[in-house]
């Protein structure tokens, strides 16, 4: 009998539940590791990308010798400094330019801001017959050529006496775009459905939840669709130059076309004023992007969740 007790086999212990076996941490972050040829390939492209500004902020820099002798350099072998309060003197009003942008811009940010905010988060919570068609018509809109609508935005802006108005190029945008609409939808979305019935119990209407609540979640995509359509408003050419006619309303996307026209018969244009218009209608778009990165990245835009974490 000992023998027989002794020989039997100990009984199994059942497997203890444990947490299910997951790749490591660092084995993950070493897939995505940077190299020292990553960082080689990253600055020869970004050197080659850097052609073109370079090559404007030469032509910026160069002498009116220069410019019409037409020998420019990539590399800027002149600095003349003085081109950048040169271009302010001129016959256009530049300072009005400017201005002009910024009003423009300006006006267009806050409608898209405002629309597209309250058009998306009443397409993602709002309950109504035919939401959903009402949904794909609207992002089918964005099929349409810009060529299409034009000629009938233009007859129905001259019926309304806008015409030679900013307000042509601001109004169109407090109701929203498509694109934007989709953003924001698609942001609130992917928020929980229980903050809004909390709220809802609270006593706050679908108009309450979206300024008390929702509206600081959205941070992240509005302040990207703010980013957008400052970066669009701001270098528009087309829309000015079919709406402005008087030169004291014109932006300076419009104004620094005008400076090649100031030059006299059979001379060559002052592109080193061109270019100097070109940077400073530039330069505003490239701080926005590095003060806007930081709001894109850190509140992950990308993630529906980014405005309750």
């Amino acid at each position: 009998m000992a023998t027989v007790i002794s020989a039997a086999a100990p009984p199994q212990q059942e497997p203890q539940p444990g947490p299910e076996r997951t790749p490591s941490k660092d084995r993950i972050i070493g897939v995505f590791r940077a190299t020292p040829f990553s960082y080689a390939t990253l600055i020869i492209v970004s050197a080659v990308l850097s052609v073109p500004l370079v090559f404007v902020v030469s032509i910026a820099l160069s002498s009116d010798q220069t410019v019409n002798a037409n020998t420019f350099t990539i590399l800027p072998r002149e600095f003349h400094w003085e081109n950048f309060t040169r271009v302010f003197s001129t016959d256009l009003p530049m300072q009005r330019f400017l201005l002009n942008s910024v009003i423009i811009s300006t006006g267009a940010v806050i409608g898209q801001v405002l629309s597209s905010g309250l058009v998306g988060y009443a397409f993602a919570r709002l309950r109504a017959p035919g939401k959903n068609t009402l949904f794909i018509i609207v992002l089918a809109t964005m099929m349409i050529p810009a060529q299409i609508t034009m000629i009938p935005q233009f007859i129905l802006f001259k019926e309304l006496g806008w015409v030679n108005t900013y307000l042509p190029l601001i109004v169109p945008n407090f109701f929203s775009n498509a694109f934007n609409v989709f953003l924001v939808r698609q942001f609130v979305s992917r928020l929980p459905s229980e903050i809004d019935e909390a709220a809802m119990v609270d006593g706050l209407g679908f108009f309450g939840i979206y300024r008390r609540i929702m509206l600081p979640m959205l941070s992240p995509v509005l302040i990207a669709i703010g980013i957008f359509t400052l970066t669009a408003t701001w270098g528009d050419f087309m829309g000015p130059l079919i709406y402005l006619n008087d030169e004291t309303k014109m932006p300076l996307a419009l104004g620094v076309q005008y400076i090649t026209s100031t030059s006299a018969a059979l001379q060559a244009p002052p592109w080193n004023l061109v270019m100097v218009g070109s940077i400073l209608l530039t330069l505003p778009m490239i701080l926005v992007y590095y003060l806007g990165q930081r709001y894109l990245y850190e509140m992950d835009i990308n993630g529906g969740s980014a405005g309750v974490k």
